[in-house]
């Protein structure tokens, strides 16, 4: 009864508060992240296009992506992305998962998509030193196990009967 009293006067001061107050309420006590979008993208082939990042640990290998602008959508920042690093223009996008990590502290929202013109992918963008398209039994020498296991993931989720 006194935990049910105390919650109503609670939520009561805090919906007399002030908007901005509570935003900052909001903002000071809630953890912070930071959101990346990636994509899994194919060509008519079923090769994967993968990009060697100049910032990227290890040999830099990896299925292109970044970050998304403050009030952008998730599907509209992987099209941004990959028009940015290589020229390209999706087709087919299609979410694969959602996943979180504790260090960095971020999500990451990956997506499967088609190139629209896979002829036209090229260095777009001064993050990326090449831009390669790959049979995915056969990855660049280097490319880590978490993104040998993502591709994998977004090819399985075109299987029949997984939607």
């Amino acid at each position: 009864m006194a935990g049910a009293m105390l919650n109503g006067l609670l939520s009561g001061l805090w919906r007399r508060t002030p908007r901005s107050l509570r935003r900052f309420g909001v903002w000071a006590t809630q953890s912070r992240f930071t959101v990346t979008v990636s994509a899994v993208v194919t060509d008519d082939g079923g090769r994967v296009l993968l990009l060697k990042h100049l910032y990227r640990g290890g040999s830099g290998w990896g299925i292109p992506g970044g970050f998304l602008e403050p009030g952008e959508q998730p599907e509209a920042a992987v099209r941004r992305e990959l028009r940015e690093e290589t020229g390209l223009e999706l087709e087919d996008v299609r979410l694969v998962v959602t996943r979180t990590f504790r260090r960095p502290r971020q999500v990451e929202i990956m997506f499967r998509a088609r190139a629209a013109d896979a002829a036209r992918a090229h260095v777009a963008s001064g993050e990326v030193s090449r831009a390669e398209w790959y049979a995915p039994d056969a990855p660049p020498a280097g490319l880590g196990a978490d993104q040998v296991r993502l591709i994998a993931l977004a090819l399985e989720s075109d299987a029949p009967g997984r939607d």
